[in-house]
């Protein structure tokens, strides 16, 4: 509880603020009628706003993505780093996709094979980094390698390497053209199929 500073102020004892002693009695007389201290926060609030205060400002609430009811002050954290329905980038392909279904997407990613531009084979992407690290554009015949693995060696070892991210965008933007394409012609056809013959 505050000490006055001023031997002309007193302390509310419903709302513990600094009042001019002279006005004590009128004050408290309106505070204890018409405010009330919020239990959570301390604040002051208006009796007739003490249930809006308290939805507004405490009540537990529910994640927009995976439904789970939390205390307010958590809500952002963990749709930034805890909802298992939030959005990551798979660290391969750089799809989106919930958190919850990440693992088993990049098991499966992680497995596709790039060609190495440097020493012309194919490397699993999970391990792409650590291959391009120690990578010296040399096919090491001693190494057992299946027939994807087996061509010759890239001619010309100045040549820019594309990245697996640069790859794969392409990719995917082909095959979302074609997707729109199939659908398209799907739609044509079945509108012609539906169509009766005169």
């Amino acid at each position: 509880m505050d000490v006055p500073s001023d031997p002309a102020t007193s302390i509310c004892s419903h709302c513990d603020r600094a009042i001019l002693s002279s006005n004590m009695d009128l004050h408290f007389a309106h505070c204890s009628r018409n405010l009330e201290k919020c239990k959570i926060c301390g604040d002051m609030v208006p009796k007739k706003y003490t249930e809006e205060h308290f939805l507004s400002s405490h009540a537990p609430v529910s994640c927009s993505l995976c439904c789970e009811t939390m205390e307010r002050e958590v809500l952002d954290a963990h749709k930034g780093a805890n909802c298992p329905q939030r959005i990551v980038t798979c660290e391969y392909c750089e799809f989106p996709l919930p958190a919850v279904d990440l693992f088993k997407h990049q098991e499966v990613c992680g497995n596709r094979t790039e060609l190495c531009y440097l020493c012309s084979r194919y490397i699993r992407l999970r391990e792409m980094n650590s291959h391009e690290k120690k990578c010296n554009g040399i096919v090491d015949n001693n190494v057992a390698e299946s027939s994807r693995n087996t061509r010759a060696p890239a001619s010309d070892n100045n040549t820019p390497r594309r990245r697996p991210s640069e790859l794969s965008k392409k990719r995917l933007l082909f095959t979302i053209a074609i997707t729109g394409i199939a659908v398209l012609l799907g739609s044509l056809f079945f509108k012609r199929k539906a169509e009766p013959h005169s």
